[in-house]
This record gives C-alpha cells, structure tokens and sequence, in this order.
C-alpha cells in the first residue's frame, strides 16, 4: 500500500479530514509496530474557526507546528493526562489540522491492549486519548513529519460511508460549534461514543 504524500496533507481541513476516512495510520516505535484503520476525524479551520488553537491566528509555542505545510504531527495534552494526535493541513502560513478521533485496530493488536490495560477490541481507540495510548503517540512526536517512516498514513483497502457531523465537546465555540466538520464511517462500531445520527 502506498504512504500518503505531502499533496495530500495540503489541501484544506475539511477535505483531508473527510479522505483520512479509511486511511490507516502507522506507528513504528522501540516497543513494535501499530497501526489502525482511521473511522472518525475532525476539521479545524484556521483563523476564522473559534474551535481550533489558531484561531485568530494564534501563534505560540505549541501552535507553531500549524503554520507550516500540511503533513505534521501536532499533539498535544488534554486535561493533564490524555494526548491528542493532530494531523497539520493546508499551505504554510494556513494553520489548519484534522483531529483524529477513532481507530479501528489492525496490527499489533497484543501491543495496544497492554498500554491500554484492556481487553476490549471495540473500545481499545474509540476516542483521542485512547487511540494515542494504543498507538503510543506521545508529545515527543509533535512536529513528526508523517510523510517519513515512523509515523505515517497510508492508502486504505476498504471504502466507507462517510457521514458529517457536528465537532463533540466544543460549545465555546459559538455559531461554530455548528459546523458539520466531524466525518465518521457510517456503521462502524469502532467510533467513539457520541450520537452518530445523520444531522
């Protein structure tokens, strides 16, 4: 299967979030190789996206990343304990990502479970924190360039049903909040828990 290129990464949140449907997602690590079949991505849109870390063009320490070409790692912690994984995209000086929500596992199933501590295929990276757990995605990735060989996406070997929704826990975001820049695998049972109807 073929690694995704920087094109790909270039183009606008949206359509990188929704494509990443599908996708699989690579980590090769000390510890062994995982990876997952990505089932739900998030958009976030820049300056004009109250949701997302650049809005207004925010630019410090831990937005940098975002100002750069698509195709980066932007991870960073939520509540002191969980990491998110974040994929850049657009041109450089268009600060954009796509948030990655849910996987569903692949190889190296043995792995994930004993980071996780769990036994539950289903519920093993339904969710931003879990999945950076199973695929032991940590800050010391920020900035990884995912068109190299350790952390990487690559062209998926089955099509879904994409559904838009809205983003989950953004309610600060105001008329953004709204925006159906949430794209999940209609029927997979891999998506984190949150209502998956059509809006």
């Amino acid at each position: 299967m073929k690694k995704l290129d920087r094109d790909f990464y270039t183009q606008d949140a949206c359509t990188v979030a929704r494509n990443l449907i599908g996708k699989i997602l690579v980590h090769k690590s000390n510890e062994g190789t995982t990876s997952g079949i990505i089932v739900e991505a998030e958009a976030y849109c820049g300056p004009e996206d109250k949701a997302a870390h650049s809005y207004n063009n925010r630019r410090t320490k831990r937005t940098e990343i975002m100002f750069h070409a698509g195709g980066f790692a932007y991870v960073y912690m939520i509540y002191g304990m969980h990491c998110c994984f974040n994929i850049t995209a657009n041109v450089p000086g268009k600060p954009e990502a796509v948030l990655i929500r849910a996987l569903e596992p692949l190889a190296g199933g043995s792995l994930m479970f004993q980071r996780r501590n769990t036994n539950s295929w289903v519920n093993l990276c339904n969710g931003p924190g879990k999945l950076c757990a199973a695929m032991g995605i940590t800050r010391e990735l920020y900035g990884a360039d995912l068109c190299g060989d350790s952390l990487y996406v690559m062209e998926g070997v089955r099509e879904y049903n994409v559904i838009a929704s809205e983003r989950v826990n953004i309610d600060y975001a105001e008329e953004c909040k709204s925006f159906l820049w949430r794209y999940y695998a209609e029927g997979n049972s891999c998506v984190s828990r949150v209502k998956q109807n059509r809006p």
